[in-house]
């Protein structure tokens, strides 16, 4: 072949291998084009106040799942701040634990809730401790970030009703719930066709002496939750009794009807369960927990701002937790609810000043 003609040859191959290569490159370009513009869900940001829980690997899991589909696609946890209660062993002794296994999964993590606040568009508050929520909520608050604050809410009814104060006076929504709520089983129970109108519940659940916390806040929110997912707010008064393994706490609503939750102390295994009655019968569940339809839930939530639990229900609920503390103290004295949360609100008002 001619030296000339061999040059050409090659220069036009050369060619050719230029254009396929850019054409590959325009058409990757393209596809990633069309699936951002298919994706009906912006990227929503996350960020995680506390890691010193299970529940914050658990989330993370679910929300950082590449495969996640709708309503959780999109969402991300990207940056945690690993606050903890040096005074709190179950804060203290599992903080570097689960520091580590978020970092692991691609989270950053940031040396406080200010460094964290401008990286996110919502905030998962994950300490373990109640007592701290109201410190650690002023801040998301104050930058009007939505946020989902974990079980218990607070450690104290005062705290609650501060806390739901405080997002009113900054106009952001804020949300807390036990993942009995969502669990499938339970929002079937409350709607079988079998039962009919619920009349009445009986939950039952762990029951666990936690450092700080009234015992029936730590664990026993769960139980309480799932008795107000059955019956609505409404209940008016308390009465509970404790032994050393047991405690029964039995609620009377407005309209008459009565429920209950029987506390179930350690070292006994129970999850949680709940029997409803009604004008056609009864049905029970003991489904116990999932965490992903709560994620899914809070997910929602910080799409929309609209809480799926209202903070009156939540404030009537830890109520209902600190009437049944002050009844066992006094007795089995029986205790208003409305008492409960006044005498909470004129505490309440000191805090958010």
């Amino acid at each position: 072949m001619d030296v000339s003609l061999e040059l050409v040859m090659r220069l036009f191959i050369q060619d050719l291998r230029t254009i396929g290569v850019a054409m590959l490159a325009f058409a990757a370009a393209s596809s990633s084009s069309m699936s951002m513009a298919d994706d009906p869900e912006p990227t929503l940001r996350i960020g995680m106040i506390g890691l010193d829980t299970s529940h914050v690997t658990a989330f993370s899991k679910i929300l950082n799942d590449p495969n996640s589909q709708p309503p959780l696609k999109g969402a991300k946890v990207v940056a945690a701040f690993p606050a903890g209660s040096p005074d709190f062993p179950a804060s203290r002794d599992r903080i570097e634990g689960f520091t580590k296994q978020v970092r692991e999964m691609g989270v950053e993590i940031v040396g406080s809730i200010d460094e964290l606040l401008p990286k996110v568009d919502a905030v998962l508050l994950m300490s373990v401790d109640g007592r701290v929520h109201l410190e650690q909520a002023r801040p998301v608050l104050a930058a009007k970030k939505p946020m989902f604050i974990d079980k218990p809410l607070a450690a104290d009814l005062a705290d609650a009703i501060a806390i739901y104060d405080l997002a009113a006076k900054h106009e952001t929504p804020v949300f807390s719930s036990s993942s009995s709520r969502f669990s499938p089983g339970y929002p079937e129970l409350k709607t079988n066709d079998k039962v009919g109108e619920i009349l009445g519940a009986d939950v039952y659940g762990r029951t666990v002496v936690t450092q700080g916390h009234p015992d029936l806040f730590f664990y026993g929110i769960h139980g309480v939750e799932l008795l107000y997912t059955m019956m609505d707010p409404g209940c008016e008064s308390v009465v509970a009794i404790a032994t050393p393994k047991y405690e029964q706490v039995t609620g009377v609503w407005s309209d008459g009807r009565i429920g209950t939750y029987r506390g179930v102390k350690e070292p006994a295994k129970v999850s949680v369960g709940a029997t409803v009655f009604g004008p056609k019968g009864t049905a029970h569940s003991d489904a116990g927990y999932d965490y992903k339809p709560l994620v899914a839930e809070i997910v929602t939530f910080f799409r929309s701002g609209e809480p799926p639990v209202s903070p009156e229900e939540t404030i009537e609920i830890f109520a209902f937790l600190s009437a049944a503390e002050q009844s066992k103290a006094e007795g089995g004295k029986r205790i208003a609810i409305a008492d409960v949360i006044e005498q909470a609100r004129e505490q309440a008002t000191s805090k958010i000043k």
